[in-house]
C-alpha cells in the first residue's frame, strides 16, 4: 500500500516502499535520529548519533493476554502468538516542540526541552477494535519512545504480560552492569549480560561511542530491567518484573536512550529524563517543600534528640532523621508508628527543633505504612514531623509500584517531605511530585564501598536520578579518605543530602573542613561535569548563586588531576581548598587553604589526590 512522504525541514520523514514503512525523525540540530519500521508482522527502530548507529533492527512491541475479558464480554477475537501480530499502520503524526523548562529544583535551574516527535498510528483491522500508537522523540540529548494505548470502545481492560523491546548494538558492545539497585558493577559484553540487570545501563561501543538505556515517568507500571538474548547476537532484550494491568486509554513509561560524546556527557544529560515526567502537581509545593541536608540521631533518647539538634543547628543542618526503632516493633504488623518508644519524648524534640530551625523526619517501615499510612500522615503533621523515609518498601510489581507512588502523593497532601529506601530508584517522578526529595536506589556508605566503586556511580547509576548516599564521615570502617567524603557530598546528588550517617555529635572536634558542609547546597542552578571516567575518576562543577563548588575524587590509586575553570565568569573569587594530608594534625587529615583567584585561570588546576582520596574546592566571587 502506497502511503503519502511528508517532508518538514529535514527533521520528519515518513516513507513507503512495498511492505515497509519507515518513520524518520531527527533532532533539531540533526544529531540524533530515531527510525521506526514495520517488518512484515514486526515494528523495529534504530538509533543513530551523527551517523554513527547505535542501535539497529531492534524489535518494538507489547505482548498483552486479554483472553479473559474477551470472552468475559463475548468476543471472539483472533488469537495471534504474538499481541503484536495483525497491526497496520493506518497514519502518521508529527510535532515539533521548543521551550526551556524552570525546575522546582534540581541540578540546573532551568533546561533546554526541545525535540521532534513523531506517532505511528496502528489498528488491527479483524474486529477486534484494538490500537497502538508508537510516539517517539527526538531530542539533542537523546531520543524517547512510548506505547499507547487509545480507549477501546468496549471497555477490555489490557493485561500486559511482556515488553518485547529489544536493543541491539555493534559487536563488540560493553555494558556497565549491576543485578540488583544495590549491587556492585562489573563492565561486560552485551552476551556476557546472562542476568537480568539494572536500569540506568551505560553503554561503551566500539570507537569511543556512548548512551545510556533508561526508564522515565514509571510511575503506573512495573520493574524492568535487560538481560541478553538467547537467540539474537549483542542485543539486550527487556524482562517484566510483574504483569501490569491497565485501563484504556493508557501510557506506558518512556523509553530512554541518552546519547553523548563521553561517559560525561551522558550524565550532563539526564535531565532529559527529568522533562519526560509531568510537571508539578503540588500548587502550594514552594510553600513547604524545601530541600537541605539532613544527620540521623543514632541514639533514641530524648537527650540525644535534643544534642542532635543544637548540632544541626550549629552546622546549617536543617533536618534530623530518627532512623528505625523509634517504634517498635518496626519490622512487623504488630509494630505501632503511632507510638514513640517511651526513651524518646518526640514531641519534645520537635519543640526543641522547632525553636532552633531544624525539622524531624522519622523511619517507617513498609509494614505500618501498609496498614496505617492514611491515619499515621495526618497525625504526623499534627505532630510537627516534616518528613518521612520509608524502610524496606516493596516496589517491583505494579501492585506495589503504584503503592508506593501513591503513597508520596499521600504524603504530598498532608505536607510530608519523602525519602525512599532501599532498592527504588527514580524515574523523574520528583519533577510531578518534588516532596520526594530523594532515594536509596545504590550501593552507598552503608555497604562500605570502595572508592572505585564510587568512581563508577555517577556514570551509571547517578543517570536515573538523585541517591541518598549517606555520606559518612568520622567512622573508622571507611574504606575512603576524607577527602573523598566530601567530594561525593557534591558528586551524589540529592535534595535531601545525609550527612554523617553513622557519627555523633561528640566525634567532631571542630574540624575546619565542617565548613565545608555548612555551606553546602543540595540543589543547583548550573552543574558541569568536567571529566572522568567509570572507575578512574570524577570531577564536577556546581553553582548556587554566584558561588560555584567543585570536587574531584579518584579510585583505589593516586591520581594527579588537571581541571581547567575556564566556565568561571570574569573577576577575583576568594578560594577554599580542602585537601588530604597525612601531615595535618586533626583526626581527618584535611588540610584547608585559602587564596585568591583571577578567572578564567591563565593556568590550569592541577590536583594530586591520595589513593581513595578527593579534593572539593568553595568559589565566591569577590567585589
Amino acid at each position: 500500500m502506497k502511503r503519502t512522504v511528508t517532508f518538514l525541514s529535514g527533521l520528519f520523514i515518513t516513507v513507503a516502499a512495498g511492505a515497509d514503512t519507515a518513520l524518520v525523525v531527527m533532532s533539531p540540530q540533526k544529531r540524533n535520529c530515531i527510525m521506526v519500521s514495520q517488518q512484515a508482522d514486526e515494528f523495529c527502530y534504530s538509533v543513530s548519533h551523527d551517523g554513527y548507529m547505535l542501535l539497529s533492527d531492534s524489535r518494538l512491541g507489547l505482548h498483552l493476554d486479554n483472553y479473559t475479558w474477551e470472552r468475559a464480554l463475548a468476543r471472539r477475537n483472533p488469537q495471534y502468538s504474538c499481541w503484536m501480530n495483525g497491526f497496520t499502520i493506518d497514519s502518521v503524526s508529527h510535532a515539533e516542540h521548543r521551550a526551556v523548562i524552570r525546575n522546582f529544583y534540581g541540578e540546573r535551574s532551568e533546561v533546554p526541552d526541545n525535540y521532534n516527535s513523531g506517532t505511528l498510528h496502528l489498528s488491527k483491522h479483524d474486529g477486534s477494535d484494538y490500537r497502538l500508537d508508537i510516539e517517539v522523540r527526538a531530542y539533542e540529548e537523546g531520543v524517547a519512545f512510548r506505547y499507547f494505548f487509545p480507549e477501546h470502545p468496549l471497555a477490555i481492560f489490557h493485561k500486559v504480560v511482556a515488553d518485547l523491546t529489544e536493543y541491539t548494538f555493534p559487536s563488540g558492545t560493553r555494558v556497565w552492569a549491576a543485578e540488583w539497585a544495590q549491587a556492585p558493577y562489573a563492565l561486560k559484553p552485551v552476551g556476557a549480560v546472562t542476568s537480568p540487570i539494572e536500569r540506568a545501563v551505560t553503554v561503551a561501543l566500539p570507537g569511543d561511542r556512548y548512551c545510556a538505556l533508561a526508564d522515565a515517568d514509571v510511575d503506573d507500571w512495573c520493574l524492568e530491567k535487560n538481560v541478553a538474548s538467547s537467540v539474537k547476537p549483542n542485543t539486550l532484550v527487556t524482562t517484566m518484573y510483574s504483569p501490569v494491568d491497565i485501563v484504556t486509554y493508557y501510557a506506558t513509561p518512556w523509553k530512554v536512550v541518552l546519547t553523548g560524546d563521553s561517559y560525561a556527557q551522558l550524565l550532563e544529560h539526564r535531565y532529559l529524563i527529568d522533562n519526560l515526567n509531568p510537571p508539578c502537581a503540588i500548587a502550594d509545593a514552594a510553600d513547604w517543600v524545601r530541600p537541605g541536608t539532613i544527620m540521623r540521631c543514632t541514639e533514641l533518647t530524648t537527650e540525644a534528640g535534643l544534642r542532635g539538634i543544637d548540632f544541626c543547628a550549629e552546622h546549617n543542618i536543617p533536618y534530623m532523621l530518627f532512623d528505625w526503632k523509634w517504634y517498635v516493633p518496626c519490622t512487623s504488623h504488630d509494630g505501632d508508628a503511632t507510638k514513640a518508644i517511651p526513651q524518646l519524648d518526640l514531641q519534645r524534640v520537635v519543640a526543641y527543633g522547632r525553636q532552633k530551625g531544624v525539622g524531624i523526619w522519622l523511619y517507617v517501615n513498609q509494614h505500618a505504612l501498609m496498614r496505617q499510612a492514611r491515619q499515621l500522615f495526618p497525625l504526623l503533621r499534627e505532630w510537627g514531623i516534616v518528613g518521612v523515609k520509608s524502610g524496606f518498601v516493596e516496589y517491583a510489581s505494579h501492585r506495589w509500584a503504584t503503592w508506593l507512588h501513591d503513597l508520596v502523593r499521600l504524603a504530598a497532601e498532608n505536607h510530608l517531605l519523602m525519602n525512599i529506601h532501599d532498592e527504588y530508584r527514580p524515574s523523574g517522578f520528583s519533577r510531578t511530585y518534588p516532596n520526594l526529595l530523594t532515594q536509596e536506589g545504590i550501593r552507598g556508605n552503608e555497604e562500605w564501598p570502595s572508592a572505585t566503586h564510587n568512581t563508577i556511580l555517577p556514570f551509571t547509576r547517578m543517570i536515573n536520578g538523585a541517591a541518598d548516599y549517606t555520606i559518612c564521615y568520622y567512622d573508622r570502617r571507611l574504606k575512603n579518605t576524607h577527602g573523598h567524603q566530601l567530594a561525593a557530598s557534591l558528586v551524589f546528588y540529592s535534595p535531601l543530602q545525609t550527612i554523617f550517617w553513622y557519627d555523633r555529635p561528640e566525634m567532631a572536634h571542630g574540624e575546619p573542613e565542617l565548613d565545608w558542609f555548612d555551606h553546602l547546597p543540595t540543589t543547583w542552578d548550573e552543574s558541569r561535569v568536567l571529566g572522568g571516567s567509570p572507575g578512574e575518576y570524577v570531577s564536577m562543577a556546581r553553582r548556587s548563586g554566584n558561588d560555584w563548588y567543585i570536587a574531584v575524587m579518584t579510585n583505589d590509586e593516586r591520581r594527579t588531576v588537571t581541571l581547567s575553570l575556564d566556565f568561571l565568569a570574569a573577576g577575583h573569587y576568594a578560594a577554599r581548598f580542602y585537601t588530604d594530608d597525612a601531615t595535618v594534625d586533626t583526626q581527618t587529615h584535611i588540610a584547608v587553604s585559602e587564596q585568591k583567584v583571577k578567572a578564567p585561570m591563565r593556568k590550569p588546576l592541577t590536583l594530586n589526590l591520595q589513593p581513595s582520596g578527593g579534593a572539593v574546592i568553595r568559589l565566591t566571587p569577590l567585589p
